[in-house]
């Protein structure tokens, strides 16, 4: 295994030294914002996780390693490059084995995460159940990842393009807790609210970060779900977001769009109906993310140092 691993001087020097480490993922970089507004957020979000007192973990696929830390250049190779595959769980092995640029979706990099013994992972949203599944089976490989993989994933909920109730209840069959954190429904992205309750809340990363520790002390296998909403001056309002979704769903049936091309066909169109509001949102609750999650991997390393 370890041939595979990769690790930068820092993320390297934050092992030994026992320092709190944050992954974070590399599909957001290329697929998920355009340039150069990819490579400025995520130089942005590794600052406020060092700012945090932790060290920021990208994770990506290159010349057949998986990088556990990027250089400057290399982010701006990802947010530049046309040539990088969305990597999840199914094309790891493909694409180290063909020496293939790969950015590593939410799945994905749970899973380098995990291999690097790094326990808390930044992003934007989580993938999950997509509207009409229960015809198409179009479920995100995220779901079952988190139902198997010992990483918290930090995120403002599920994205509102899918079906947050049935991708909730996908989550409670996989025995995978939701937090709310400062919050008692889950967010849904661009809004604070999804009208869905969940059954744990808090506002203290030590109550994430010990909650975390149990869980995994008693080997009950598999991630945790922080949702973590929007700031209240960044959220998009509620009516005005959802029918953009709308219009954008129906356009994305009409041109027979389906399976991994829906979500950035969806992303994409939403941030032209927006007028890139929904970019800007983006950018604030990855930073919002950004700062909560080092909040609960300094936690959550003091419990374990």
């Amino acid at each position: 295994m370890k041939q595979y691993l990769e690790f930068s001087k820092e993320v390297q020097e934050a092992i030994e030294a026992g320092k709190p480490i944050v992954a974070l993922e590399s599909t957001i970089i290329s697929h998920g914002m355009p340039y150069p507004q990819n490579v400025q957020t995520a130089r942005e979000v590794e600052q406020i996780v060092r700012d945090g007192g932790a060290v920021p973990a990208t994770m990506a696929l290159i010349d057949g390693k998986i990088k556990i830390g990027l250089s400057d250049d290399e982010l701006e190779m990802f947010g530049n490059a046309d040539n990088v595959a969305k990597a999840s769980r199914r094309d790891i092995g493909y694409l180290l084995a063909t020496k293939q640029l790969g950015a590593t979706t939410v799945a994905a990099t749970m899973i380098c995460a995990d291999l690097a013994g790094i326990r808390v992972f930044v992003t934007g949203g989580i993938g999950g159940v997509h509207r009409g599944a229960e015809t198409t089976m179009d479920i995100s490989a995220d779901l079952d990842e988190l139902g198997k993989t010992n990483v918290a994933v930090v995120c403002a909920g599920a994205k509102s393009i899918l079906d947050i109730g049935l991708t909730l209840e996908y989550l409670e069959t996989k025995g995978v807790p939701v937090v709310g954190y400062g919050t008692d429904e889950l967010p849904a992205f661009f809004t604070r609210k999804s009208g869905f309750p969940l059954s744990i809340s808090t506002d203290s990363a030590e109550d994430v970060a010990g909650m975390l520790k149990a869980k995994w002390d008693l080997g009950l296998e598999g991630g945790a779900v922080i949702a973590n909403p929007i700031p209240e001056e960044d959220e998009l309002d509620p009516a005005f977001i959802n029918g953009i979704i709308e219009n954008a769903l129906k356009e994305a049936e009409e041109n027979g769009i389906s399976g991994k091309e829906t979500t950035p066909f969806l992303l994409g169109k939403v941030k032209d109906l927006t007028e890139g509001k929904s970019l800007v949102a983006n950018i604030a609750l990855v930073k919002h993310n950004a700062k909560v999650g080092t909040q609960i991997a300094v936690a959550y390393n003091e419990l374990n140092n």
